[in-house]
């Protein structure tokens, strides 16, 4: 009488499981049924969303906001690696991430799609500048003050 070990049943089992599994199918055009999806079989036309690719757009808004991809990556709660995979056009964000990229960077998914453009002429600043900008509101009232004054007096300087 041979003992059957754990392994030798298991190996039987699954191979039986494997056996069962359907196997795709080719179809005359060279598609498989089963493991890829169909063609389209309707053709949409094509939308003019300009030259400029989802990433670069997305690039684009995210230095206008002045932000990194390291700051936008932590608003929205992913990783820097994740965010410039998008601007380089490797991965595309799916919808939830269109909407997560849109609340951070303060504009409209469609603006982030490219179907609608800005709605404002936004103003170029240094990004150095915005970052600067929003420290300083994070300074207490009497900081900011002394600040102001200091920036006054140089600007007084200048003119």
């Amino acid at each position: 009488m041979v003992k059957k070990t754990f392994l030798t049943l298991f190996i039987k089992y699954s191979m039986t499981l494997y056996c069962q599994v359907p196997k795709p199918r080719i179809e005359e055009s060279g598609f498989i049924i089963g493991a890829m999806p169909r063609p389209p079989k309707i053709q949409l036309p094509r939308l003019d969303l300009g030259d400029e690719s989802l990433g670069q757009r997305l690039a684009r808004i995210r230095k206008e906001k002045g932000y990194t991809q390291v700051e936008l990556a932590e608003k929205i709660g992913t990783i820097q690696a994740i965010i410039s995979d998008y601007e380089r056009n490797k991965l595309r964000p799916n919808a939830e991430m269109i909407v997560r990229l849109a609340q951070a960077l303060e504009v409209t998914s469609d603006e982030c799609l490219g179907l609608q453009s800005s709605k404002s002429v936004r103003e170029k600043y240094d990004r150095r500048f915005l970052r600067r900008v929003k420290q300083f509101k994070k300074l207490p009232k009497r900081d900011q003050d002394a600040l102001l004054r200091t920036i006054d007096a140089f600007l007084r300087k200048a003119s």
